[in-house]
């Protein structure tokens, strides 16, 4: 599907973005390229010692596929902020479900502006972060 942010009025979605069920071999490479070894993103007796069910995918890298979805849709230029709140861990196994939607279009300094609601759901519909950003119209 292709999408105009540019002509978007609210209630518009971006083109949404599905992540495979994540393994170990993702977690270990994305604890390698950021530096974040915590053992209990590779390790299961590690995880379980500290009370958890599983190993837990790191935040970043679940805000990395938002953030993913976002540049696939605007050009990086555009993207005036992007934030997000963690709302519940990410397990192995989980395939993950990336989208947004136009909330509001605006006039901020001189410039068009809209403001989107992003979301990343598993499969079962459980929340994992959900986020906001700021895109402008005019470059």
């Amino acid at each position: 599907m292709l999408w105009n942010y540019k002509t978007s009025k609210v209630g518009d979605e971006i083109p949404s973005l599905k992540i495979d069920p994540l393994n170990l071999s993702d977690l270990i490479l994305y604890a390698k390229a950021s530096g974040d070894h915590n053992q209990i993103h590779t390790d299961l007796d590690f995880a379980k010692k500290s009370g958890l069910p599983n190993v837990i995918a790191h935040g970043m890298l679940v805000m990395s596929f938002l953030g993913r979805m976002l540049t696939n849709a605007v050009p990086h230029s555009n993207i005036v902020n992007f934030s997000v709140q963690f709302s519940n861990m990410t397990y192995l196994d989980q395939a993950l479900q990336c989208s947004g939607k136009v909330i509001e279009r605006s006039c901020v300094d001189d410039k068009e502006v809209i403001s989107v609601k992003l979301i990343v759901k598993d499969m079962v519909g459980q929340k994992k972060l959900i986020g906001q950003s700021s895109i402008n119209i005019d470059i």
